[in-house]
């Protein structure tokens, strides 16, 4: 098979799908790899460890035009034109919160496999955790810094000091994200609050912490007690392949305090806060009622080459299978059929259906 590998090309996006090291692995097999220059710089890759590793540098619409296209991001609107009905897109996707990619996809009739919705048996998202791990660890990293007042913050530091108290952090969700962002925000000294609406991952959080965090089950009255205290609220919430349900409303916001800061996490699947929407590394952050807003969409791609990596070494085994079966893969791997979300202007994911109200076809159906 031939595959692609485009330059990222959304605002401050620098990871690309494929290290030198899963190329060469794919061209020992027997496979065809196109890179376009450049590809990789960002990760501090370079075009010739690409062509050490056996791949063939070519142009954007080169890359585009192979069998399967391998990428980080969803395409954005310029890359459109490229979407065929013979192609194989393996990137992340998050539909639900992107209807003109959902149709331009049906449209097209490509074969789209979202990395966030490949799902193993026990219900685990082995293509999401990589990044949620990054993203959950940035997180208390970045709120940290828009709590500084140049930053329009309140001017706290988040571990405190001896005689002044540390911050508050609050995480709406206890999954791979919240885990991660608790560790950080632990680490950096800060008072932490997780919310989830499943006990036995409460149970779990407080064994593993020791009970050095305060857990508490994910209800509207707990949401708003603990918002009014939050210097930093980390919104962690996940439904695989659906938009993220709003646990924090418009109408919550007065509660939080003024230079408080919210960083959600899950805005690429359209946040849980009701008033946050997507930002780029170039914008990051904005205010509304006195609340400063960080809503980047692409967070793990502030450091793209931990990130590369981290990617990866979990998305290389499901592209060495579609590699070598193409679509007959899904057919015999069940997590990966989860991954399919169009297939030949079908919307093949319950999830995004549900959310634009659209018909469901199973990929069983269509395989």
């Amino acid at each position: 098979m031939t595959i692609g590998v485009p330059k990222e090309i959304k605002t401050w996006e620098n990871r690309v799908a494929l290290t030198p090291g899963g190329v060469e692995s794919l061209v020992r097999r027997g496979h065809k790899v196109l890179v376009e220059r450049g590809a990789g710089v960002g990760s501090g890759l370079s075009d010739a460890e690409y062509e050490r590793a056996g791949a063939e540098l070519v142009s954007r619409e080169e890359a585009w035009g192979a069998q399967m296209v391998v990428k980080v991001k969803e395409p954005i609107q310029e890359e459109y034109r490229f979407l065929r009905p013979d192609l194989i897109l393996f990137t992340y996707l998050h539909l639900a919160a992107d209807r003109p990619l959902t149709e331009a996809l049906l449209q097209a009739g490509t074969a789209a496999i979202a990395y966030e919705t490949v799902q193993l048996p026990d219900g685990s998202l082995p293509l999401l955790v990589p990044m949620s791990e990054v993203a959950g660890r940035m997180a208390p990293q970045v709120g940290a810094q828009f709590l500084e007042k140049p930053k329009g913050g309140r001017g706290v530091l988040l571990g405190g000091v001896p005689g002044v108290a540390p911050a508050s952090v609050v995480i709406l969700g206890g999954g791979t994200v919240g885990i991660n962002a608790a560790k950080i925000a632990l680490g950096m000294g800060a008072q932490v609050t997780v919310l989830d609406v499943n006990h036995q991952r409460l149970q779990y959080l407080d064994d593993v912490f020791g009970g050095r965090l305060v857990t508490l089950t994910s209800t509207e009255a707990n949401i708003k007690k603990s918002i009014q205290h939050a210097d930093l609220l980390i919104g962690a919430v996940l439904i695989p392949g659906a938009k993220a349900p709003k646990l924090v409303t418009r109408e919550m916001l007065p509660m939080m305090k003024e230079g408080s800061v919210i960083v959600d996490v899950a805005v690429d699947q359209g946040g849980c806060v009701e008033t946050i929407r997507p930002t780029t590394h170039a914008d990051p952050a904005y205010v509304v009622d006195g609340v400063v807003h960080y809503g980047v969409a692409n967070m793990p791609g502030a450091v793209p080459r931990t990130s590369t990596f981290a990617l990866t070494n979990q998305t290389l085994p499901y592209v060495l299978k579609l590699a070598e079966k193409g679509l007959e893969a899904l057919k015999e791997d069940p997590a990966l059929r989860k991954g399919l979300n169009t297939y030949q202007g079908r919307l093949t994911h319950p999830k995004v259906a549900e959310a634009f109200g659209l018909p469901y076809t199973p990929p069983e159906e269509v395989l």
